[in-house]
């Protein structure tokens, strides 16, 4: 028992929280590059309202932050040009592609969310209690994205499953170094 029993794991906080918010604040940049290309076509009120959602997700990490006094990476430049060319560039393939890029990114956030959910639960379900329900109630949304894409014709986009495995490469990097700097 003692003094410990109460602490949080502030290191695996600190990188859990950094990297959900680089990996909402990338998301948000993507729909910003659709929206951008295909906002005005008859797919944009339904990237609006997947963007919308990202934009909650978005503020609350921002708010977990300030909270738990975690620094962003120094990579969110990066994540900020780079979600906004690659938002753009899927949509340029028409909305088939811009799903398909849906579909890739919020898979991969999904899978990451769930490894978080797995580790917080291994550490003490009931210590990050409030932090579980975060990211369990933005897993979903990210599932449900996920399965609008889908809905939406995404796997007949062109070369769908050499852009999926080129973007989730990329998520995985995105991942692994947002984590670490």
């Amino acid at each position: 028992g003692g003094v410990s029993a109460g602490a949080t794991n502030a290191a695996l906080v600190g990188r859990i929280i950094r990297v959900d918010h680089a990996g909402e604040y990338g998301a948000n940049r993507i729909y910003a590059g659709q929206m951008a290309v295909l906002g005005r076509s008859a797919v944009g009120p339904l990237i609006q309202q997947m963007w919308n959602q990202e934009k909650e997700h978005l503020k609350k990490f921002n708010e977990l932050m300030v909270a738990y006094r975690v620094r962003p990476t120094v990579l969110l430049p990066i994540w900020n040009v780079a979600g906004f060319v690659l938002g753009a560039g899927s949509a340029l393939l028409g909305k088939k592609g811009a799903m398909a890029c849906t579909v890739a990114v919020e898979e991969s956030i999904s899978n990451h969310y769930n490894n978080q959910i797995r580790t917080l639960m291994e550490e003490d379900p009931e210590k990050y209690r409030e932090l579980l329900q975060v990211i369990k109630q933005f897993r979903d949304d990210e599932l449900e994205h996920h399965d609008i894409g889908l809905e939406h014709n995404a796997e007949s986009a062109p070369a769908y499953s050499v852009l999926k495995t080129a973007i989730q490469l990329g998520c995985k990097a995105a991942i692994f170094l947002s984590e670490r700097i």
